[in-house]
């Protein structure tokens, strides 16, 4: 019995001591402290601006656990081909040069193995990447710098790491000497001069950045601050300018009824021609000409891009088809749905200029006839339908050429027309109870609030029928899908209006060409498809030198004058250094003009309808 206590005994305290090893080791083990996080640091500086180069220091650190390096024996870089809100790939690797990697202040290889992709052999926690950035193109989708402002697009500066892409990081501008002011949606790091932070790579991408001297100026609409950045030697009055700015602000605020920035930004750079914006989800981008203050129509077309970029800030930045975010910084991000996220914004750019009582209801139903006008009279309304125009995006509609308004229609125009029409067939279904405000709205609480994504074509389709109270098929399968004719008047005869041709139709002959003069000679641009210059063989790029054996200068049209439908005229062209004589019979002139109209003997519900459509009171 004793040997067998004392064997027990010891088998116990062997147990014991074991026991207590393996949970000392598993401490350790657990008190193991964790990795550190992951961080990325920009270093923005501008040293030569005259050379127009930016020079960018990226600081990785703790990231070789994050980007597996330690594994695959090495980490990627990339720089964005294109940039959210313009879909074309624009290819920003082409303006970089002098990438360098240093690891403990020592250079180590790298190599590119993509167009915009570098390969750095590194498993170091620490990493630093350097290089320049060319930037002598001042767009709202580019980036700019000379000596008297600097101008950032982000994912024309800015590289990353796809498995980085979700880590917060921060940005530190070095402004050019004597340059004081620096202006960007991203939030200021306190306590710090020039040094900013966004949660990830996305909203550094979603937020331009303003270096230099412009002017700002502030005001409040709807609650939230906005600051207006002023680039560019102009006269305006600010005052007004803010007071408008409220204005248009506050309209576009009552659609969805929220406000979901706690802070906008407006950078304005004021050109000597060219135009546009961007919009991003706290900010966006305006280029305009050096006049626009100066007419009433002139500040009446800048009010409305206002408009339309900030309304951007609802639809697309936050209410948005599926595929447009998250995004591929690679490759296309295709979507049928520009028209709703482009188009429509186009349309409520006047609707919202028009409840803030800067258009008339007279003048806003010009607005819409007009709109209607210029894409009846493009061919390619015929050709292309704007679900296939929204696809198209990346390959036609920031690449015409001189036969483009013969093959496709533009999803922001026709885009345009569609918001209007559903507009109305939403009044018309619901007897005035809805509109498309209250789609937005639906769509902002459903998607964005909600569910937290994009929506897809078919969940769209139903939203609207829902809020419409019926189906919408003539909206959506022809409309929307097909390049069939619309029948405008069944969705403006519930308002007391039709749509009419106003165009003369007189016998005079129609060429269908359209010409540039200079230096005295008449060459063509671009040829009507179905029109006699195109049926009977005029080409561009035609010099046409004679009609009728009478020498053409700048004078082409004066000399078709007065020619009769089927009369055909003898056109005389230098086509490629060779003469060619071309007989072309003129046609009947295919172009609309048209102008929305009371109907006679409108009924009380038509009349009630129509001033809830144009907010009358």
């Amino acid at each position: 019995m004793k040997k067998n206590a004392r064997l027990l005994y010891l088998l116990t305290v062997w147990t014991f001591f074991s026991t207590f090893s393996a949970t000392a080791k598993s401490s350790r083990i657990d008190d193991t402290p964790p990795a550190a996080t992951p961080s990325i640091t920009y270093i923005l500086s501008m040293p030569e601006p005259q050379t127009h180069y930016f020079e960018v220091e990226m600081q990785l650190k703790n990231i070789a656990l994050a980007t597996n390096a330690k594994k695959n024996g090495y980490i990627d870089i990339k720089m964005p081909v294109w940039t959210p809100g313009s879909y074309l790939i624009r290819e920003y690797a082409k303006n970089v040069e002098a990438f360098t990697a240093w690891v403990d202040g020592k250079t180590v290889p790298s190599e590119k193995i993509r167009k915009n992709a570098w390969r750095i052999p590194s498993t170091d926690e620490n990493l630093t990447i350097r290089y320049r950035v060319y930037a002598n193109e001042l767009t709202v989708r580019t980036s700019f710098v000379d000596i008297d402002h600097g101008y950032v697009t982000p994912a024309s500066m800015f590289m990353y790491h796809d498995a980085l892409k979700k880590i917060p990081l921060r940005v530190v501008v070095q402004p050019y000497k004597g340059w004081k002011t620096v202006t960007t949606a991203l939030e200021p790091v306190a306590g710090t001069q020039y040094t900013y932070e966004a949660p990830d790579f996305d909203l550094l991408v979603d937020s331009p950045i303003e270096i230099g001297n412009q002017h700002t100026f502030g005001f409040t609409a709807s609650g939230v601050p906005h600051t207006v950045a002023m680039f560019g030697d102009v006269t305006y009055d600010e005052k007004q300018l803010a007071a408008d700015y409220k204005r248009v602000c506050e309209s576009a605020a009552t659609v969805v009824g929220e406000h979901p920035c706690t802070h906008y930004t407006f950078i304005v750079h004021h050109i000597p021609q060219g135009g546009g914006g961007l919009e991003h989800l706290n900010s966006t981008t305006l280029e305009t000409y050096r006049t626009a203050y100066s007419t009433e129509a002139n500040y009446k077309n800048f009010l409305t891009l206002v408009a339309h970029e900030y309304f951007h800030l609802w639809n697309v930045k936050r209410i948005r088809p599926i595929a447009l975010g998250p995004f591929d910084y690679e490759n296309e991000n295709y979507t049928h749905m520009l028209w709703l996220s482009e188009g429509c914004t186009s349309f409520y750019e006047d609707y919202i200029l028009r409840r803030a009582g800067f258009h008339t209801p007279e003048a806003y139903l010009s607005i819409v006839a007009r709109d209607i006008t210029g894409i009846e009279n493009q061919p390619g309304v015929r050709v292309q339908s704007v679900a296939e125009s929204s696809w198209d995006a990346w390959i036609k509609a920031y690449r015409p050429n001189e036969n483009s308004s013969n093959s496709t229609i533009s999803y922001y125009s026709k885009g345009s027309v569609l918001g209007t029409l559903l507009n109305l067939a939403i009044l018309a279904g619901s007897n005035g109870e809805r509109n498309m405000d209250d789609l937005m709205r639906y769509l902002y609480a459903e998607y964005y609030k909600k569910q937290k994504r994009g929506f897809t074509d078919e969940e769209f389709r139903r939203a609207a029928e829902q809020i419409a109270g019926r189906k919408l098929d003539d909206f959506f399968n022809i409309a929307v899908n097909t390049a069939d004719p619309i029948n405008y008047n069944a969705y403006f005869e519930p308002v007391g209006l039709r749509l009419t041709n106003v165009a003369l139709k007189t016998q005079d002959g129609f060429l269908g060409t359209a010409t540039t003069a200079s230096g005295g000679k008449a060459t063509i641009t671009s040829v009507r498809r179905g029109s006699a210059a195109y049926r009977d063989g005029l080409n561009v790029g035609d010099e046409i030198l004679a009609v009728d054996s009478v020498r053409v200068g700048d004078d082409l049209l004066r000399l078709i004058s007065g020619r009769q439908v089927g009369e055909t005229i003898k056109v005389l062209v230098n086509r490629a250094g060779l003469l060619r004589e071309i007989p072309v019979t003129l046609t009947q002139n295919p172009l609309v003009s048209y102008r929305l109209e009371p109907l006679p003997n409108q009924t009380p519900d038509q009349k009630a309808l129509y001033n809830k459509w144009l907010y009358i009171k």
